[in-house]
C-alpha cells in the first residue's frame, strides 16, 4: 500500500521537475553504471529512504525495494557515507528529486525526535498537526512517526475539531458541538478546542471526550487536568517549542501537538556524489 502511494507521488514530483520537457536530454545520457555516494553530512534521523529508492526505480533503476530499509530511522551523529551503483542517466535525472524528498523527511524526523526525547520520561505523547507542506503531507506525517511522534489528523473529517471560528459563528461551545454531532458520522469523534477553564467545564458537561487546551499557561494546564474525567484525553497546543516543552509535561496531559514538527523543521545536510564509472 505504501509503495503505491509513493509511486504516485514520485510521478507527480518528477513532473514538477520538468522531466517530460527534458526527456530527450535524459534519454540521451549514457546508461553506464556509476559509483554513487550518499553523504550524510549533519546529525540527523534518516527518513524517507523508500521515496529515495522509488525515485530512481521509477526512472528504470533496479534497486531492491528494501534498499536502505535498515537505515530508516537510524540516528547519525557523525558524517556517514552509503555507497551504491546506478546507471549514469538515472542518477543524474533523479538525484535532485530523490535528495529533496530524503532531506525533507529526515528534517521532520530529526526535529520530531528532539521533542520525543524531551518527553520520553513522561506519559505525554507528541502529535503533529495539519500544518504540512502542500503536496507533502503523506511524506511529512510518515516522517513524524519515524521520529517517534504520532499523527493527529490527516484531514478535517477524520476528527471533527470545534475551533474558535466555529464557536464564534454558531454562538458558543454547545451550539458548535451540536452542529458536528448532527453530521451523522457514526465513528468520527469530536475534539473541542478550549481557551479557558469555563469552556473546558462546558465541553466536559456536554460529554466531549477529547479536549484541546489552546495556549494555556502551565499553571492553567495544572488546574485544567484536575477536571479530567475517565475516558477523556487532554491535548495541549499553541506555540510549543523545544525550550518550553518541559513546562507542559504535566501529569494528566495525554498529548502535546506541535505544528513546527512539519512547518519549522530545520534542514539537514545530505548530498549525492556520482560520476566515476563502476
Amino acid at each position: 500500500m505504501l509503495q503505491k502511494v509513493i509511486e504516485k507521488d514520485i510521478e507527480r514530483f518528477l513532473e514538477e521537475d520538468d522531466l517530460q520537457r527534458h526527456i530527450g536530454v535524459a534519454t540521451s545520457l549514457p546508461m553506464d553504471s556509476v559509483h554513487c555516494a550518499l553523504k550524510i553530512k549533519s546529525p540527523m534521523t534518516l527518513a524517507g529512504t523508500a521515496w529515495f529508492t522509488a525515485t530512481f526505480n521509477y526512472l528504470g533503476a533496479d534497486l531492491p525495494k528494501d534498499f536502505l530499509q535498515d537505515m530508516e530511522g537510524k540516528e547519525f551523529s557523525e558524517p556517514y557515507q552509503i555507497d551504491f551503483e546506478l546507471p549514469f542517466a538515472i542518477a543524474l535525472t533523479g538525484e535532485r528529486v530523490a535528495l529533496n524528498l530524503l532531506a525533507r523527511a529526515s528534517a521532520v524526523a530529526t526535529h520530531t525526535k528532539r521533542f520525543v526525547d524531551l518527553a520520553k520520561n513522561s506519559s505525554v505523547r507528541i502529535l503533529d498537526t495539519r500544518k504540512t507542506t502542500p503536496g507533502l503531507r503523506s511524506l511529512e506525517k510518515y516522517a513524524v512517526t519515524v521520529g517517534g511522534g504520532l499523527n493527529h489528523r490527516f484531514g478535517p473529517t477524520e476528527m471533527w475539531m470545534v475551533k474558535d471560528n466555529h464557536k464564534t459563528f454558531f454562538g458558543g461551545v454547545q451550539a458548535a458541538v451540536n452542529f458536528f454531532k448532527s453530521q451523522a458520522s457514526a465513528y468520527a469523534p469530536i475534539e473541542v478546542e478550549v481557551h479557558d477553564l469555563s469552556e473546558l467545564s462546558e465541553a466536559l458537561e456536554l460529554g466531549v471526550n477529547h479536549i484541546m487546551l489552546d495556549n494555556f499557561s502551565p499553571t492553567m494546564v495544572k488546574e485544567a487536568v484536575k477536571s479530567k474525567k475517565p475516558n477523556t484525553t487532554i491535548e495541549v497546543s499553541g506555540g510549543m517549542t523545544l525550550s518550553t516543552l518541559s513546562e507542559y509535561l504535566i501529569d494528566g496531559v495525554d498529548f502535546i501537538s506541535v505544528g513546527s514538527l512539519t512547518y519549522g523543521a530545520p534542514p539537514v545536510d545530505l548530498s549525492l556524489k556520482h560520476g566515476a564509472k563502476a
